[in-house]
């Protein structure tokens, strides 16, 4: 990994260095002797190479100066300065050595780049952590989003049943409302008729002479509305009793029994509440 950003810097470097030193020479070998030439070329690069040479010695040492920072981009800058002046004082290709002149710059920032690289660099047990620890918060992600799907689509069955209950409730209470209101209107009839209601009269009471009694309809008073009826039979256990029961029931065997076998022993024993009451019940005695 180290390789992918050092070695990007050091080819940026040695190509600057040669263009840097054959443009001194070429450019001021026609105004002064080449070996002076060579001697300006040289001093430009062995100072851009030595404040780089110090700058990472001070970088293996976790250290930093920002005074030899400072020289070493003042000579990149100079570097990049002479192939600028070259480029502009050139009679042929101006334009191919102005587009090189940024190279000098270019190895100084690729430099940077791996220096930061290096200060953020981890050991490869801890980039396992750390996936490690990614993959765990992923996986706990998953579960919560599949308990939370399971708890959502319980409620959603539970809420459909008391609606089909009720459903149901109200349609035999309609079509018994229609069945007595049949029935009474076949009495009422039956009751204003006049030969119907002496018929009536003389087989509900004995004849006496003078004396009538009139056959009365029993009375059908207001009927009391059924009682909201409860998916759980029993009277709703407050949570401090579910947690309890749940609590006994759990710790009866050793190990402690699952929350399906804790949940059919529940179940079995006579016991009512709410799937989702009942799994919130098993979290807090399980934490």
């Amino acid at each position: 990994m180290r390789a992918k950003t050092v070695l990007p810097a050091v080819a940026m470097t040695a190509v600057s260095m040669v263009l840097t030193l054959a443009v001194v020479v070429m450019w001021l070998g026609t105004a002064v002797p080449w070996p002076v030439a060579l001697v300006v070329g040289l001093g430009i690069d062995g100072g851009w190479l030595a404040t780089l040479a110090y700058e990472r010695r001070l970088a293996a040492q976790g250290d930093h100066n920002r005074a030899v920072t400072a020289i070493g981009w003042s000579f990149g800058v100079l570097a990049a300065g002479v192939l600028v002046a070259h480029a502009l004082t050139a009679e042929e290709s101006a334009g191919a050595w102005l587009a090189v002149a940024w190279l000098p710059i270019a190895a100084k920032a690729l430099w940077l780049v791996h220096a930061m690289w290096e200060r953020t660099a981890l050991t490869p047990v801890a980039l396992d952590a750390i996936r490690g620890i990614q993959q765990e918060a992923r996986d706990e992600a998953a579960v919560a989003r599949a308990r939370l799907r399971a708890e959502a689509a319980t409620e959603e069955t539970r809420l459909t049943a008391v609606t089909e209950a009720g459903a149901r409730v109200a349609r035999v209470q309609a079509k018994t409302a229609q069945t007595l209101a049949g029935a009474w209107s076949t009495l009422e009839t039956a009751r204003a008729g006049e030969e119907t209601g002496r018929a009536l009269t003389s087989v509900t009471a004995r004849v006496t002479p003078g004396v009538t009694p009139r056959w009365e309809l029993p009375v059908w008073g207001p009927s009391e509305p059924l009682a909201a009826r409860s998916l759980e039979s029993a009277p709703a256990l407050t949570d401090e009793a579910l947690d309890v029961i749940v609590d006994e029931i759990r710790t009866s065997e050793t190990p402690a029994l699952s929350y399906r076998e804790m949940a059919a022993r529940f179940r079995a024993a006579g016991h009512s509440a709410s799937e989702v009451r009942l799994r919130a019940a098993w979290k807090r005695v399980a934490a």
